[in-house]
C-alpha cells in the first residue's frame, strides 16, 4: 500500500508499505475510508516542529474506516463494522491512568506522530482505540470525530451557561469547532478573533455573531464595548500562542480555557493579571473519555461540521493538501485513500 512517511525535519514522501497485520490478541486491522489532514499533521512536519515526530512512522491520526479482521481476543467489533480512531494510545499502567485519566497518560503513544498513523489504505490499532459508528453515518461526517472529541473535552472545562459571552481565539478548524459548540450549547454572543478575512466568513457560517481581525483592531477594546465594559465570560485559545489575550479579554472570575499547541512558541505572562481577576484557568489535551459522546453528538446533527470541508483529495495529492492547511485556506482537508 502508499502511505504518507515522515521522513526527517519537514520532510515527507510517498512509500510502498506492507499491509499491516493483526499480530496482537486485541489488534484490528482497519480500511481507511477517509482521513483529514490535521493541524498536528502540520506541525510535526514544520521548522521548527510543534510536535516531535518519530522518523519513519506513517503520518495522519484522524479517518473513519472499516474493521477487516480482529485479533482473537478482540470482542466489540467484527469485520464490516465501522469505527473511527482515538489515536492517542495510553499504556494503562502508569499512575495517570490509573487515576483514569489516560489522556494524561505518561507513556503515551500517538498515531501517526510516534509511531504508525493512517494516511495509507489499512492501518492496525488496539482494540480499546476504536468506536463503533452507525452503518449509515456518512464518512464525510465520520471523519470529523476525532478532532471535534478534542473540543469536547475543552467544552467539559468550561461548563458554557445559556447567555454566556465567549471570545474564541482563532478561526482555524478547532476555533470554528469551538463555536459550533458554543452556539449549541447556548451561548449568548460569540467573539472570534481571526486576522484572515477567509476564514472569517467561515466562522460567520458556523455561528459567530461578531469577527475581529486583531490586527486591524484593538481586540481587547472591542471585547469591552460587546460585553458592557465586563470581559467575555468565557475565552478559548485553539491557537496555542494567545493565552495573554485570553487573560486580557476574559471578565473577573471568567474561565479560560487552552486547547491550541504549539511547543515551537514560548510566551511570558503576568501572573497577576489571573490572580487579580480570579480566573479559572484549563489545559485541555485531546479529551478523556469522550468519543462515544461525540459520535452520537455528531448523528444527532447538533453542529454543522460539514460547512467547513475545503478540500477533498486522494492521498496521492497529499502535498495540496497540506499546504493549503499551511497557508490557511483549509480547514477540513479530507483525504481518499486511491483506487488501486
Amino acid at each position: 500500500m502508499k502511505a504518507v512517511v515522515f521522513k526527517d525535519l519537514a520532510t515527507w514522501a510517498f512509500e510502498e508499505r506492507p499491509v499491516p497485520e493483526v499480530k496482537k490478541a486485541d489488534d484490528v486491522l482497519v480500511e481507511v475510508e477517509a482521513a483529514s489532514i490535521c493541524g498536528t499533521d502540520v506541525h510535526v512536519l514544520g521548522d521548527p516542529p510543534g510536535f516531535i515526530g518519530t522518523k519513519g512512522i506513517i503520518l495522519g491520526h484522524e479517518c473513519v474506516g472499516t474493521v477487516k479482521q480482529v485479533g482473537t481476543g478482540v470482542e466489540g467489533f467484527k469485520a464490516g463494522d465501522r469505527v473511527v480512531l482515538v489515536p492517542n494510545l495510553p499504556c494503562g499502567y502508569c499512575e495517570s491512568c490509573r487515576r483514569g485519566k489516560a489522556n494524561m497518560c505518561n507513556n503515551e503513544r500517538v498515531m501517526g506522530v510516534t509511531c504508525d498513523g493512517v494516511f495509507a489504505r489499512y492501518f492496525v490499532a488496539p482494540e480499546v482505540a476504536l468506536t463503533k459508528i452507525p452503518d449509515d453515518m456518512p464518512r464525510n461526517l465520520a471523519v470529523f470525530a476525532e478532532p471535534v472529541k478534542c473540543v469536547m473535552g475543552a467544552m467539559d472545562w468550561v461548563r458554557v451557561l445559556p447567555g454566556e459571552s465567549v471570545l474564541i481565539l482563532g478561526g482555524g478548524p478547532i476555533g470554528l469547532y469551538f463555536t459550533m459548540l458554543m452556539k449549541a450549547n447556548g451561548a449568548g454572543k460569540v467573539i472570534v478573533s481571526e486576522p484572515s478575512k477567509y476564514r472569517a466568513e467561515y466562522a460567520r457560517a458556523c455561528g459567530a455573531d461578531l469577527v475581529v481581525n486583531p490586527i486591524e483592531e484593538n481586540l481587547h477594546e472591542v471585547v469591552l464595548r460587546e460585553t458592557d465594559g465586563n470581559g467575555v465570560d468565557i475565552a478559548a485559545d485553539a491557537v496555542g500562542v494567545l493565552i495573554k489575550d485570553a487573560i486580557e479579554c476574559t471578565c473577573k472570575g471568567g474561565r479560560v480555557v487552552l486547547m491550541g499547541q504549539n511547543g515551537a512558541v514560548n510566551e511570558t505572562i503576568c501572573q497577576n493579571d489571573i490572580v487579580s481577576k480570579g480566573l479559572s484557568i484549563f489545559g485541555n489535551y485531546i479529551g478523556n473519555y469522550i468519543m462515544s459522546r461525540t459520535v452520537k453528538m455528531l448523528e444527532a446533527g447538533v453542529i454543522p461540521v460539514e460547512k467547513i470541508i475545503t478540500h477533498q483529495l486522494p492521498l496521492s495529492r497529499f502535498e495540496e493538501g497540506l499546504e493549503a492547511m499551511r497557508n490557511g485556506t483549509g480547514l477540513e482537508v479530507i483525504l481518499y485513500p486511491d483506487e488501486e
